[in-house]
């Protein structure tokens, strides 16, 4: 069987902005654990646009939710950037900043 790739199209953009513009900043989890609070956040994001499953399945192009300047991912991400779901919460962990839900 034939996996079907997803990528975040319009729909979920427009959902991830709504998401940013309601979801609590990870600082707002307080200082005891802020790499947990941003994979937390992280998480919840992809549960709130329907995409954590898909997530998990290594099929979202991180490439479509990524701008070096504008975000919400701050990064330059080729097309075709299938993460696994474990390097995307590493990320959460390494390099928070590259995350709007992080800041």
């Amino acid at each position: 069987m034939k996996k079907k790739m997803m990528t975040v199209g319009g729909l979920a953009a427009a959902g991830l902005a709504a998401s940013l513009a309601v979801a609590a900043p990870a600082s707002a989890a307080g200082p005891a654990n802020p790499g947990a609070a941003c994979v937390q956040a992280g998480l919840g994001t992809l549960k709130s646009l329907g995409l954590l499953e898909a997530a998990a399945q290594k099929q979202v192009d991180y490439a479509t939710l990524a701008d070096p300047v504008n975000g919400p991912i701050f990064a330059d991400l080729p097309a075709g950037s299938y993460l696994s779901l474990g390097a995307v919460v590493k990320l959460h962990t390494t390099n928070p900043e590259l995350f709007a839900w992080c800041r």
